[in-house]
């Protein structure tokens, strides 16, 4: 019989199994907190459990179905994994540390099929959709190997999060569950595109989960040679869905601004900028940006960042400069897939 993964299971299908072997319902969270708080990965480990249970469980639960393909450490200490999937397909994550705690970067695609002009998961082409297991399975690997608590996730790796919400939503259900990992809804963020109607379906959700956009540009001709999808979700739709948004679960919405020379960091962008965000619940989050070998845009300079959020700044839009990490290591999201995927080290 082909073993099922223990990892990432749903609450519900766990005590749905339990019940029909006849156990008590308070194995689950003796399971869970061995899998998720105490990092176990052999079944022998779980010593309060029953040894016939534990021979059963065993026959029928692989704990984990993902190994770590490369792992890379930038002098920064962020740290990049490539992880290679049951089916051979590869992931990227990033690990980005605070004393014992970490933020994750997870995944929810492989490849992604929005293909914006800058990244280099989008240049890589588009696969499949990863399941809820392989999501939550991803970040419980990357806790094991970096010996830390998981504090923050981020759904901002490769993949557009909202064009596999179902997925996704079930993995934000086991991270946020208190007999797994435990992490609270505003510990967790969404990092998307904009798909107006799964914008919605998270507020109405997840309301407490932080919602991050990815503008990049604050007019539709520049925004579609970015974002290719800007032409079937043009900006005055995304800034109608985001006031709903807001309306709907009263909270601050951060506008991602990836920034490039002379491509969308002029002053007029700025003010541009400005003017649609005014009298809108959002922070805007500067990003210089990260080059890759498939596009040929040039980050923007310190002093170029510095004028585009004065700009803001004087025209009372709250913002901040994000400061880069992992720039040594391709930290980039899709970059150490992409590198590996061309030399056929993950098929």
């Amino acid at each position: 019989m082909e073993k099922s993964n223990i990892i990432g299971l749903l609450p519900n299908d766990l005590l749905t199994f339990l019940e029909m072997m006849g156990e008590p319902s308070y194995r689950s969270k003796q399971i869970t907190h061995w899998l998720y708080q105490q990092n176990a990965t052999t079944w022998d480990e779980m010593k309060n459990l029953p040894l016939g249970f534990r021979q059963v469980l065993s026959q029928r639960f692989d704990i984990g179905q993902i190994k770590i393909e490369t792992k890379m450490v930038s002098s920064d200490q962020s740290m990049k994994y490539l992880l290679q999937l049951a089916d051979g397909n590869g992931i990227e994550i990033v690990v980005i540390p605070h004393r014992k705690r970490i933020t994750i970067c997870l995944s929810t695609q492989v490849g992604c099929p929005v293909g914006c002009s800058f990244c280099a998961t989008g240049q890589s082409g588009f696969s499949r959709n990863l399941t809820y297991q392989e999501i939550v399975e991803s970040a419980w690997k990357t806790q094991i190997e970096s010996n830390s608590v998981i504090k923050n996730i981020v759904f901002m790796g490769m993949g557009e999060p909202l064009l596999n919400y179902e997925q996704l939503s079930k993995a934000i259900q086991v991270f946020n569950h208190s007999d797994g990992f435990n992490i609270g809804s505003r510990n967790m963020t969404v990092s998307t595109i904009g798909i107006p109607d799964k914008i919605i379906k998270l507020a109405q959700e997840w309301p407490q989960v932080n919602l991050a956009v990815s503008l990049h540009a604050p007019k539709n001709e520049l925004r579609k040679q970015l974002i290719p999808i800007n032409d079937v979700y043009p900006i005055s739709q995304l800034m109608k869905t985001i006031e709903q948004y807001i309306a709907l679960t009263h909270r601050r919405v951060t506008i991602e601004y990836s920034l490039w020379t002379d491509i969308n960091d002029q002053r007029e962008y700025a003010f541009q900028l400005a003017s649609l965000l005014r009298g809108l619940l959002v922070h805007v989050n500067l990003i210089p940006g990260n080059p890759i070998a498939e596009c040929h845009f040039v980050p923007s300079s310190p002093a170029r960042v510095m004028t585009f959020a004065r700009i803001l700044e004087d025209n009372k839009i709250n913002v901040t400069i994000r400061e880069p990490r992992g720039q040594d290591i391709g930290a980039a999201c899709g970059e150490l897939y992409g590198l590996h995927h061309k030399r056929g080290v993950v098929e």
